[in-house]
């Protein structure tokens, strides 16, 4: 009765969750393997290697004509819905067949993201026509890794990128700082007034954008200086949460967990949500949607494109687009000076490197090994480990464990040096599948040892992925594990495979963490841009 005399809420909770902790791992039969080490390529990693076949990626508007130019274009214009302008556009294009040079013209419009649109330009994978990413900075870094770029058009719609903030908090920030930009917002997080997040700045259009409106912000003469550097990793310190999409980013608002976020503007307006409780504030280059030619085009090609390029600034096009939250903000200059293309592959390598700040990462893998994992998906779990292995961080720590009736230690946390990182493959290819699934008992066994490893080792940040189909049928349950799972705030990424996505979600949607259904067609790129974010 009087244990939690002179306690805290919070010192009773971690007590209250350390009991039950040590109470549930006791009753497992968990058993540790002995290390065996695996041969590892020291090359670094291919990122077009990786990279799905380009049908992965759905044409929204196919060609109608023999004459036709392919267009890559970022998914808020170039998908359906408020997010198909450009598709509505392109089809009444393609409807019309305007003559070019005395041929009907058409085009074909394949809806991509950005950052995984430039990923195929630069490594040669796929290379279309043409490509309309959201900013001219992707365009920069195509032309930097050696592409022909021909810039035909600067804008085809305009949209901004901008900090959403709680009204609450963008009033508390006028009020100490006078004004709300990037540089009062990055020094609120600073000073850990301000709980913000961002979106991977490998594949967001925005998180990139903010990156080098961040590090300009802090050294404007030299982004890549100590002293942008180190204004990025006081700021970083205090930033919470890294998304790998704008949908997980935002959820995390939903949820209460951010004050503030990253979002374009056309994505904004029309986020009903939103619009009450929050205030919209631009930053950085605009994302005017330009659009380029790529490699050596025939005149006919870029006389076509030059044609759509007129057809889609027609005003009622251009209308169209105002409908679907485009050309808003229009008074808005872009606050950043055009940036090199090498300068900016720099600035995420180096985001890559400081992101963590001076706390490593602690990640332990739980791999069903059950019997419904036997056969092509237990191959494709071992086949993105070992790939996605090569972007795990060297400084941080890492584990794994593998679970079906019982649960396994493959390998106990350790720094992930070239010694670790051996044991890290030699125990992912020595997985065997078999038995039944007990998923929440293996989660059990990682949150131990991550209990264990932060008493050891306090200023790592813990976190765990589990790779599944989903499919729990033994063992602990979510119910019996998800009061730990809140009290210890530890992120819990899960990655299908064939799987019950739902299930999956229903574990990662505790802590915000994001949930992937990794199909056999693109597990292995997914995957790499996941622990790129997150590890």
């Amino acid at each position: 009765m009087t244990s939690n005399w002179g306690k805290s809420d919070k010192q009773v909770s971690a007590e209250d969750a350390a009991k039950k902790l040590e109470r549930l791992y006791s009753g497992l039969s968990v058993t540790t393997e002995e290390p065996v080490k695996g041969q590892i390529d020291l090359d670094p990693a291919d990122i077009g290697d990786a990279l799905p076949d380009i049908s992965k990626f759905p044409i929204t508007v196919d060609n109608t004509t023999s004459d036709y130019v392919e267009i890559f274009s970022s998914t808020e214009k170039g998908g359906a819905g408020v997010d198909g302008w450009l598709t509505e556009v392109a089809e009444a294009f393609n409807k019309e067949q305007p003559e070019v040079n005395g041929s009907k013209a058409s085009v074909k419009l394949r809806n991509i993201a950005s950052g995984t649109a430039a990923d195929y330009i630069k490594s040669g994978k796929y290379v279309p026509d043409a490509f309309t990413p959201s900013n001219e900075l992707w365009g920069q870094m195509v032309e930097a890794a050696g592409v022909k770029t021909e810039l035909i058009a600067k804008r085809l719609a305009g949209n901004v990128p901008g900090i959403v903030i709680s009204k609450a908090k963008y009033d508390a920030i006028i009020e100490k700082y006078g004004a709300v930009n990037v540089k009062t917002v990055t020094d609120a997080i600073a000073a850990n007034e301000l709980a913000m997040g961002y979106t991977d700045p490998f594949a967001s259009s925005t998180g990139l954008n903010f990156l080098l409106t961040a590090l300009d912000t802090f050294d404007s003469s030299d982004i890549l200086g100590e002293k942008a550097v180190q204004g990025f990793e006081k700021f970083q310190e205090n930033v919470p949460f890294i998304a790998s999409t704008t949908i997980q980013m935002r959820d995390a608002a939903k949820s209460g967990s951010l004050d503030a976020f990253v979002l374009e503007y056309q994505t904004f307006v029309n986020a009903t949500d939103l619009k009450s409780g929050y205030v919209f504030t631009p930053f950085g280059v605009r994302h005017d949607s330009p659009l380029y030619a790529l490699g050596e085009l025939s005149q006919q090609k870029t006389d076509i494109l030059k044609k759509f390029v007129e057809f889609v600034a027609q005003e009622k096009y251009q209308k169209l687009a105002g409908e679907k939250g485009f050309n808003g903000l229009e008074d808005y200059q872009s606050e950043l000076a055009p940036v090199d293309g090498s300068l900016i592959a720099s600035a995420q390598k180096l985001w890559k490197e400081k992101k963590n700040g001076s706390k490593a990462i602690s990640a332990v893998f739980v791999t069903d090994v059950s019997g419904s994992m036997a056969g092509e998906p237990l191959n494709r779990l071992k086949e993105s480990l070992t790939k996605g292995q090569k972007y795990l961080g060297k400084d941080n720590r890492i584990g794994l464990v593998s679970y079906s009736d019982d649960v396994a230690i493959n390998l106990p946390i350790g720094t992930y040096d070239t010694n670790q990182q051996s044991m890290f493959v030699g125990a992912v290819n020595s997985l065997q599948a078999g038995g039944g699934t007990a998923t929440f008992d293996g989660i059990i066994v990682a949150l131990k040892m991550l209990q264990d490893d932060l008493a050891a080792n306090p200023n790592v940040k813990p976190i765990i992925f589990v790779l599944s189909d989903g499919e729990t049928n033994q063992g602990n349950s979510l119910n019996d594990i998800k009061g730990l799972i809140e009290t210890y705030k530890i992120p819990i990424y899960t990655i299908g495979y064939n799987a019950n996505i739902k299930a999956l979600e229903s574990i990662s949607g505790i802590n915000e963490a994001a949930s992937i259904n990794a199909d056999t067609d693109d597990v292995v790129y997914k995957i790499g841009n996941l622990f790129n974010v997150q590890v």
